[in-house]
């Protein structure tokens, strides 16, 4: 099979990381914070040890300020749920969003009456309206900002730092879902003034299912929405408001964080900037590849310097599902189809006639050959 659904988990990982999953399973597969004997002290420090890589990835203020969660999506619900909403009524967010945030905010919606509107985008060239942006910011103030870093449809990356910068001129609190974006594009916490930011372990981390989180930049008060045992003060009611210890809850995934632990190490000594060069590479021959396929539609930013790792298509006179059942049917090629939990952009790029779009996700493990083979495969579909 080739591989091409890595948006939604990069199924492929490094051997040293299936490696270390065996071996946490085997030997340290125990509770962390609840016992004083010597394996659980060394979990403790397993998790500690990852915090501070994921700390230095991203350059975060102090380990501490990470927060280790089952997902990207829990994670996503810890800050919406937790964030103030009392007169705080104007939420802007990108076209880009998952429904890990459309669809919390949606209830935030119903039950405070807040009001959700959608970041200014070109439908041709599928680029920030700055000007338009500006506007809206400053006859109708943003609270809350919500940027998709990189969408998970069609692979654009979104201009944070002017994005960031206007909604800082307006006080305006920011989260980013860096889901797709961290461990393929730098980011440096120090010098980008969000609030908090979202990471998925399974997709461009290269870890395992069931590891996420998110990192809290700021001095934003955040409150507690899931409560029980952290394995410390557990005579007190109350969960703690400080970081991490109260909104890390319940038994800790140990053996799934393990694997964050060795896929960071791997990803320092492979360098980021490497697995970003070579999904450039890789992209360029797809695209290149697809466009001289008449039957394709592509949905590209005008500018590809401001794409990376995902590209939509669909074939004329099939549905998204129908070319993906082909490609897996006859030519063992997985990919993803349908409308990708993401509720805003299919207005943008109006795929809707399509039920969605065909998406295709690459891998650091995504060979030049795999790209071949697939533009083969769907030039035939498209014959």
């Amino acid at each position: 099979m080739i591989y091409l659904d890595n948006a939604a988990t990069t199924f492929v990982k490094p051997d040293r990381v299936y490696q270390k999953v065996d071996d946490t399973q085997r030997h340290m597969a125990v509770n962390v914070g609840r016992g004083a004997y010597t394996l659980s002290r060394q979990a403790i420090a397993l998790v500690d040890e990852t915090r501070q890589l994921m700390a230095s990835l991203i350059h975060a203020r102090r380990p501490e300020c990470i927060v280790f969660t089952p997902s990207a999506t829990i994670a996503l619900n810890q800050i919406i749920f937790g964030l103030d909403w009392e007169g705080f009524k104007t939420v802007y967010v990108s076209p880009f969003e998952h429904n890990a945030v459309a669809r919390p905010l949606e209830i935030i919606r119903k039950q405070c009456q807040v009001d959700i509107r959608i970041l200014p985008y070109y439908k041709d060239t599928i680029e920030l309206d700055s000007d338009e942006m500006v506007r809206m910011f400053t006859q109708d103030p943003p609270d809350y900002v919500f940027i998709n870093h990189v969408s998970n449809v069609i692979g654009v990356i979104s201009p944070l730092e002017e994005i960031v910068q206007h909604a800082k001129q307006n006080d305006a609190v920011v989260v980013i879902d860096g889901a797709q974006s961290i461990g393929v594009i730098e980011t440096d916490l120090r010098k980008l003034n969000a609030d908090f930011l979202v990471f998925a372990g399974h997709k461009n981390l290269y870890s395992m299912l069931g590891i996420g989180g998110f990192v809290k930049n700021s001095d934003v008060r955040l409150m507690p929405c899931f409560a029980g045992g952290n394995g410390a003060d557990s005579l007190n009611l109350d969960m703690p408001e400080e970081m991490p210890a109260g909104f890390e809850f319940a038994s800790p995934n140990i053996v799934a964080i393990a694997s964050l632990n060795e896929s960071l190490k791997w990803l320092g000594e492979t360098g980021i900037q490497s697995i970003y060069d070579h999904k450039r590479q890789l992209m360029a021959s797809l695209i290149t590849g697809l466009r001289r396929i008449p039957s394709v539609e592509l949905y590209l930013p005008e500018n590809l310097d401001l794409h990376i790792s995902v590209l939509s298509m669909n074939i004329r006179g099939y549905q998204a599902s129908e070319v993906g059942i082909i490609l897996d049917q006859d030519f063992d090629i997985a990919v993803r189809t349908g409308y990708h939990c993401a509720p805003y952009i299919h207005d943008l790029i109006a795929t809707k006639a399509y039920h969605g779009t065909v998406r295709i996700g690459l891998s650091y493990f995504t060979t030049a050959e795999d790209i071949q083979t697939a533009i083969k495969a769907i030039a035939e579909i498209g014959a």
